[in-house]
């Protein structure tokens, strides 16, 4: 099932798209907190988001770029700031349709079903993995954290993306070194142990001290 998560002030239009693309077999959801609109995009996961420009405390503008730091994930504005000058600037920040208000419901799911298709018949995705703040994109290989953007080298990139995927878990050398292979990274042991130092101390630099944890004898862990 596809997601979709609405970012609209009006609760009315919120509710009336929330019915509309339930019945047509998408999961949706409303942003409720619009102080938190990237921290609800990471929590729920949606596939694709409908985006309002006028918006309390940070427009949809604001938001189509934070969003856009994170994941290519299809956007569609839907705003009554439809004339050409706003029209052009949703596109240009970044969404990928505009609907103005009022509008037509099944214009909105032609729309919607369109975009999804076009999107994920290709293996789109949002392609993030997040935990505790700590953002890490898949499709660029960064880092982000406390709206920092932290850059990562090819070594740093694979041992938290291994680390991240098994939260929770302690994951051997060896299996970290196996997954270093997979990117031509041929290294040995003691290799591991200085790409671990270098990544902990680029950590620590944004306040990130002891976010990968050493079980000793064993391997590394995020908790």
């Amino acid at each position: 099932m596809y997601k979709i998560l609405i970012v609209e002030d009006d609760e009315v239009i919120a509710k009336t798209l929330k019915d509309s693309l339930s019945q047509w077999g998408y999961g949706a959801e409303m942003v409720n907190d619009f102080k938190e609109v990237k921290t609800q995009f990471i929590n729920y996961g949606p596939d694709l988001v409908l985006l309002d420009i006028s918006l309390p405390f940070f427009n949809g503008y604001h938001w189509c770029t934070e969003i856009r730091k994170l994941s290519k994930v299809p956007i569609i504005f839907i705003s009554s700031m439809s004339d050409n000058m706003n029209v052009v600037m949703a596109i240009n920040m970044g969404g990928d349709d505009f609907i103005a208000k009022p509008f037509d419901l099944n214009i909105v799911i032609a729309k919607v079903q369109a975009l999804i298709r076009r999107t994920y018949s290709f293996g789109g995705q949002m392609n993030i993995i997040e935990h505790k703040d700590v953002i890490l994109n898949l499709s660029d290989a960064s880092l982000e954290y406390n709206d920092e953007r932290i850059e990562l080298t090819k070594n740093e990139y694979k041992i938290l993306q291994v680390l991240l995927e098994n939260v929770g878990k302690v994951i051997t050398r060896d299996v970290i070194m196996t997954k270093l292979w997979e990117s031509d990274s041929f290294i040995d042991d003691n290799t591991l142990t200085v790409n671990v130092a270098r990544l902990r101390k680029k950590l620590a630099t944004y306040s990130l001290e002891d976010f990968i944890k050493t079980k000793k004898g064993i391997g590394y862990m995020v908790e």
